[in-house]
């Protein structure tokens, strides 16, 4: 089996990428350090473009798949479903992006195209 980077060092390094490309990314609750599962909340310009969540593929690849089909306006909306999520998953890491075409700094960390 193909050892797996820890869902932190993803993270950190999503963060510093997201950011030094000029945009803003921010981690609104962190999880497990090791094998935390991750959904993103996407924005450009501070207007919702999805929620993300990174799941493993039969093929042992993570894939992004979006959970919201439609941009979300209202904040509460996209906390009660965060909350909900973190519920049933006390180890989720949840954190936002803003900056245009947000899941596709995601996507090159996995090797997605």
């Amino acid at each position: 089996m193909t050892p797996r980077l820890a869902t932190s060092v993803y993270v950190n390094a999503l963060v510093r990428r997201v950011n030094a490309a000029g945009g803003m990314a921010a981690v609104l609750s962190k999880g497990d350090e090791s094998a935390g599962a991750l959904l993103l909340v996407t924005l450009e310009k501070g207007r919702n473009t999805g929620l993300w969540e990174r799941a493993l593929g039969q093929d042992g690849a993570y894939r992004w798949t979006q959970i919201s089909v439609q941009s979300i306006e209202n904040e509460q909306e996209i906390s009660e479903i965060l909350s909900r999520r973190r519920r049933f998953d006390p180890d989720l890491w949840v954190v936002e992006l803003d900056i245009a075409d947000a899941a596709r700094f995601a996507a090159d960390l996995d090797g997605e195209r």
